[in-house]
């Protein structure tokens, strides 16, 4: 009898909803906590670095195990410690003696399955038997974006309505996402990503490979160029409309993320009328230019709208990366995957680092340190005009 992989693209996209809430609620929380449980704001924005450490920790070891224990079981465990996390934050920090340990503590395990879901849903999505994988692997990427644009507007209406004391019970509310999927993972049908022809290629094959190399420096590239400009998205919004912090986090991230979504969401729904080589390539070209309108308008609003259009330009970057890997390394498998999620999240520190290392040499001048940035997506337009090894993907 014949599997029905559709449910199993469905329950993966709220996988990456699922990932977008375990990245992006506590960050909305920085002032309450601070004032909460008396912790300096230096410590509390280090939750942010340790979740994001940790990600990139899992990136690079879960390759090892993931293969031997199954995609089912992992793809159920990340999902039951994400819940898990968000439910500890109630709780550990009024039962640990230091209320940031157990805020720590809370963020390790739900950044642990939000490091998993990384390695594990794009390979899952990778492997159905769908008509049309770079579409597929585009709509995929594209859930987290409107995740993200979820977490911030629903949360936003709550505290209006609710106030922010009340903000446990909503963590508890986003818990139970994680906790729906988890079950719905354990009822859908999964492929085996190394099935078929080609096999699985070894580790020793992965790495000697010049095309993974390559692969693995755009996304670098990729990650580098939406989070350079992603970072600041909410001090260009300030600054341009003049606005409070609530509506600047509201008209800066959240307009990046709905434009970057919009743009995994045109490629996923077109996906096979379109050339995946061209289609990067100018979206590069259109990122370029929105970092130059940022860097060098003098309007603070022209900056606003060089954000939003960095977002539609850098949507199709990172799910393409992959779709391109998985046409043209067959038998990378779940390693394959994991070393490019590890290169994204890379790029994801290497750019905002380079923007704020810029800036500080220029007196705090944002301007200038997303000019520097600008060479992440000049190296990826080298790199697709060169093209070199990878094949047209139409």
């Amino acid at each position: 009898m014949k599997k029905d992989y559709t449910k199993t693209i469905r329950t993966c996209f709220i996988g990456y909803i699922v990932q977008a809430i375990v990245n992006n609620f506590v960050p909305l929380l920085f002032i309450t906590l601070q004032q909460n449980y008396s912790i300096p704001l230096s410590k509390i924005t280090l939750l942010v670095t340790i979740n994001f450490g940790l990600q990139l920790l899992v990136d690079m070891v879960c390759a090892g195990f993931i293969d031997k224990i199954g995609y089912k079981v992992s793809a159920v465990a990340a999902h039951v410690l994400s819940a898990t996390g968000l439910i500890a934050l109630t709780i550990f920090p009024d039962i640990f003696p230091d209320p940031f340990t157990g805020l720590l503590a809370a963020v390790v395990i739900y950044a642990a399955g939000g490091g998993l879901l990384e390695v594990l849903i794009s390979p899952i999505v990778e492997a159905c038997p769908t008509d049309n994988k770079e579409k597929a692997m585009s709509m995929l990427h594209s859930f987290y974006c409107w995740g993200q644009v979820g977490v911030v507007l629903l949360s936003t209406i709550y505290f209006a309505f609710f106030g922010l004391e009340h903000w446990k019970y909503l963590a508890v509310l986003w818990a139970l996402i994680p906790i729906y999927n988890a079950v719905m993972f354990t009822r859908v049908p999964i492929a085996s990503l190394d099935s078929g022809e080609h096999g699985g290629l070894s580790f020793k094959a992965l790495v000697q490979n010049k095309l993974f190399w390559l692969l693995m420096l755009f996304m670098v590239c990729a990650g580098a160029s939406e989070q350079s400009v992603s970072q600041w998205a909410s001090a260009f919004a300030e600054r341009g409309l003049g606005v409070s912090k609530t509506l600047g986090d509201l008209t800066g991230p959240m307009m990046f993320a709905i434009m970057m979504g919009t743009s995994r969401l045109i490629y996923g729904r077109y996906g096979e009328r379109l050339n995946l080589n061209k289609f990067m390539r100018y979206s590069v070209i259109l990122c370029i230019g929105s970092y130059l309108l940022i860097s060098l308008s003098t309007l603070p609003v022209l900056g606003l709208i060089g954000c939003g259009i960095c977002g539609l330009s850098v949507g199709i970057l990172w799910p393409g990366t992959f779709s391109m890997a998985a046409a043209n390394i067959r038998g990378g498998g779940t390693a394959m995957f994991a070393f490019l999620a590890l290169a994204g999240d890379l790029g994801c520190s290497a750019g905002p680092t380079v923007v704020g290392i810029a800036s500080s040499y220029f007196d705090n001048n944002l301007k200038i340190g997303i000019l520097a940035a600008t060479i992440f997506p000049v190296i990826l337009i080298i790199g697709l005009l060169r093209k070199t090894g990878v094949k047209q993907l139409t």
